[in-house]
């Protein structure tokens, strides 16, 4: 099939409807150019322009994944910066933006899902029950420190 030619206008107008949708860092923009035949220059146009007018923004996009992750998906810090990692997301830009989670909800759905998993282990025994558990809790993200911390607060 015969890819669809698009004028300049139109691509920019379809990476702006893009970014409004939903938030979207640097690496998913350009990600998205690729569907298109643009030179560097354009690309170039294109990218300055999201940002100008703040279509396109790093931080906003950062906090608003840490929030859904954490409080939607509930994974925990490891996982979500990894994630992040992986869309070439600075380091220093996530550390700042981990304060969109509230460290006693880090802590409650910590509980919430250590119980959760806990109860679902019938018939195994008491310390491989909890073993386990943690060791979910770990596979979602949570820093063991803070889930042995955790446990022994409760």
């Amino acid at each position: 099939m015969e890819k669809k030619s698009y004028t300049f206008d139109e691509i920019k107008l379809k990476l702006v409807n893009y970014c409004v949708y939903q938030d979207r860092c640097h690496a998913e923009v350009e990600q998205k150019m690729r569907e298109f035949l643009l030179i560097d220059e354009a690309k170039e146009e294109i990218m300055l322009y999201l940002l100008r007018e703040n279509y396109l923004n790093e931080e906003r996009f950062t906090r608003s994944y840490i929030r859904g992750k954490f409080y939607i998906k509930h994974w925990g810090k490891n996982k979500i910066k990894m994630n992040l990692k992986q869309k070439h997301i600075p380091e220093k830009l996530i550390s700042k933006c981990f304060d969109e989670i509230d460290e006693e909800d880090y802590e409650q759905t910590i509980k919430k899902i250590f119980d959760n998993y806990y109860e679902k282990q019938k018939g195994v025994k008491e310390y491989q029950r909890k073993s386990k558990t943690i060791q979910y809790l770990i596979s979602k993200g949570f820093e063991y420190e803070v889930i042995i911390n955790v446990l022994q607060q409760w």
